[in-house]
């Protein structure tokens, strides 16, 4: 039974009054449909999933990408029903299609596997996804034979809603499953007869059933996995309710997020048991932190790899950074791209670190920078230190070994390599090579004139 997946994602969104495709709008750490096509990839192969792109369509093709799915361009957007005329030279060949909508992104998994079982087992031409939200006003309703069936007649526009219709509680989701034979045999009877003078792909529950065929609506008690969003804060409630789901699933799984409301957790962020999440904190992007970590508050982190037993302080930002276990970061620290931070390593406060590898047990605890550095284990870096890693051209490495210290203030001017053992004297500026186990010193001969400062207030005084 060959299935495939329709994701509509041809739309503007005129309402949210932006120039970005409605389905680029990021919740949760990824565009709305990204979400959805990442639920329909745990359905079918992504080769079964086509997406219907019109408005800024290389925009949205460039987005999914990496996904593996395919793409049919809908030039004219003329309604849903003339979405899949669009695509119907793709999909004719399938026995059964799904229709996704890529504006709902809180769609789940098992709810498109249950709408297929439920599709297949009921033998449908069509089969609808309803909800009944507290108020249904401004959606179509789902009528049904009776209400203890699942057999319905129409799908009705809020607008079309007779006295009596307006009552109706179920409310359609716009997803679908659909019998190919059937639907491509009757879609061609959709008219144009309607305010928007569109194509909707809902009539095609009256003209099935006018036809003979079954149609079926299964009921979801989950609302907010059908959910749109035509605001921009509708699109806030659902990356609301995204994150509140993130979180709720770590705590699950053994994390303590403290006032999980608070945070900003991205749906891609895995956290190990027994790590702390502070209030105010931001986990984004492909970040993985392991087990027994505390992420203090206001630190934000994307993209970063965190071992076990890592602490991060307050205020701490990080960006493709790699933490190894028992590192400690902050407060007010920055790792930039590519920083690699060893086994108990010490980064504190306002440390900047790029491009560099910090080795085991290495302290640089205030003021510093380090960029394209290469640090052994056991060395201390000194307050105030800077590694001078460009020329106005060209960046170069600093190399420091293994049990060095580097005294406070001091200004290392790469390209250079200071050997194991070596010592840096405080306010030094160092050009040259350090060999192992040396005293270098790069600093004026401090000269004292004794009275100097007495005497010159005392001319102050005169004048």
């Amino acid at each position: 039974m060959e299935i495939a997946i329709v994701i509509m994602a041809a739309g503007k969104g005129t309402r949210l009054k932006s120039s970005r495709p409605k389905v680029l709008h990021q919740i949760g750490g990824r565009t709305l449909v990204e979400h959805v096509t990442a639920a329909a990839a745990q359905v079918v192969e992504p080769k079964d999933i086509y997406v219907v792109i019109g408005y800024e369509a290389e925009l949205v093709r460039a987005a999914l990408a990496h996904t593996g799915v395919r793409f049919v361009v809908q030039a004219e957007q003329r309604g849903t029903g003339h979405a899949i005329l669009t695509v119907r030279p793709e999909v004719e060949g399938y026995d059964n299609l799904i229709v996704l909508s890529g504006d709902a992104p809180l769609i789940q998994t098992e709810t498109i596997l249950r709408l297929r079982d439920f599709h297949l087992v009921q033998q449908a031409a069509m089969t609808v996804l309803t909800t009944r939200p507290l108020d249904p006003s401004g959606y179509g309703r789902v009528i049904r034979k009776r209400e203890s069936e699942p057999e319905i007649t129409a799908i009705v526009e809020q607008k079309a809603l007779t006295r009596e219709q307006l009552a109706a509680p179920e409310i359609n989701s716009g997803i679908y499953a659909f019998r190919s034979q059937p639907l491509f045999k009757n879609i061609g009877r959709l008219s144009t007869e309607n305010a928007h003078g569109e194509y909707y792909l809902t009539d095609m529950a009256a003209l099935l059933t006018k036809a003979g065929e079954r149609v079926v609506a299964l009921e979801v008690d989950d609302m907010e996995q059908v959910l749109g969003a035509n605001t921009i804060a509708e699109m806030m409630a659902l990356d609301a309710a995204m994150r509140m789901r993130t979180a709720r699933a770590l705590m699950a799984e053994g994390v303590t997020i403290y006032r999980p409301e608070t945070s900003v957790i991205d749906s891609t962020v895995t956290i190990g048991a027994d790590t702390v999440i502070e209030p105010f904190v931001q986990l984004l992007g492909r970040t993985a932190i392991g087990s027994g970590c505390r992420i203090r508050s206001y630190s934000v982190i994307e993209d970063t790899t965190i071992a076990d037993n890592v602490t991060v302080l307050n205020g701490s930002v990080m960006n493709s950074a790699q933490l190894a276990r028992g590192a400690v970061i902050g407060p007010y620290s920055r790792l930039r791209p590519d920083a690699e931070i060893g086994e108990g390593a010490h980064i504190g406060n306002f440390v900047e670190v790029k491009k560099s590898r910090i080795g085991a047990g290495t302290k640089a605890n205030h003021l510093s920078y380090l960029g394209d550095a290469d640090i052994g284990p056991g060395t201390n870096i000194g307050a105030g230190t800077i590694t001078c890693n460009y020329d106005g051209k060209t960046k170069s490495v600093t190399k420091i070994g293994a049990n060095v210290f580097v005294g406070s203030d001091a200004t290392l001017v790469a390209p250079l390599e200071i050997a194991d053992g070596s010592y840096i004297a405080a306010g030094s500026t160092i050009t040259e090579d350090v060999p192992p186990d040396a005293l270098a010193l790069g600093r004026a001969r401090q000269t004292i004139k004794p009275q100097w400062a007495k005497k010159m207030r005392s001319r102050k005084d005169k004048e």
